[in-house]
């Protein structure tokens, strides 16, 4: 049975699920959850999905949400293909990953970022609510990949939860304009990241309705 990932095409949650399944040959049905028009909180999506969010997959006889778990269980059940073996690596790798998708994400949530600018009446400005809080969580990870375990990818030469969260988050930085010249490390993984085909197929311009 064909996976199903209820997602919407710029959601940088939805785009790590897409690149965890792509990598590991799954194929999924995608079905647009539009953001922008409020389907989020339709009753068919709170539904699928309480918290009114995006991404859902239904596999495996399932319905997951929350993209984080999501990925972990897809490792989880082939072989921990997202996570390296050892216990100091793996906490490594979820700390990379945390910083993504629980310091950066959570306060740059379109939802977030668009009820400050209305309660700001309008003195906030949604670009400059992205350029404040996206450059010290990725200037951040830029100063953890300076270590021995960093290889051609986040944490040694196999991808991990770490380089899925990461590259959607760039993918966003770049999206809001902000300057990236200077994480040298960051853009140098990103881009072998962005080469393999599973990270390309995932991109959100495959996926805009």
């Amino acid at each position: 049975m064909t996976a199903r990932l209820f997602d919407y095409w710029r959601s940088s949650a939805s785009y790590r699920v897409r690149i965890a399944l792509g990598l590991l040959g799954i194929p999924f049905e995608s079905v647009t959850v539009n953001l922008l028009e409020a389907e989020q909180r339709s009753p068919e999506n709170l539904a699928r999905n309480p918290q009114g969010l995006v991404p859902t997959l239904e596999i495996d006889g399932r319905r997951m949400t929350q993209s984080l778990s999501i990925v972990e269980y897809l490792s989880e059940t082939h072989g921990d293909a997202f996570m390296p073996g050892d216990p100091a690596g793996r906490q490594r790798v979820r700390a990379l990953a945390h910083v993504v998708a629980m310091d950066i994400h959570p306060v740059c949530n379109l939802s977030v970022a668009r009820h400050a600018v209305e309660m700001s009446g309008g003195r906030i400005d949604m670009a400059d609510w992205m350029r404040h809080f996206i450059p010290p969580g990725l200037s951040a990870f830029e100063t953890m990949l300076d270590a021995p375990e960093t290889g051609r990818f986040c944490h040694g030469d196999q991808v991990t939860i770490a380089d899925i969260c990461l590259v959607p988050q760039l993918y966003n930085a770049r999206r809001w304009g902000i300057d990236v010249t200077s994480l040298s490390r960051i853009r140098e993984i990103a881009d072998r990241l962005e080469a393999l085909p599973a990270f390309a197929a995932a991109h959100p311009d495959n996926f805009k309705p």
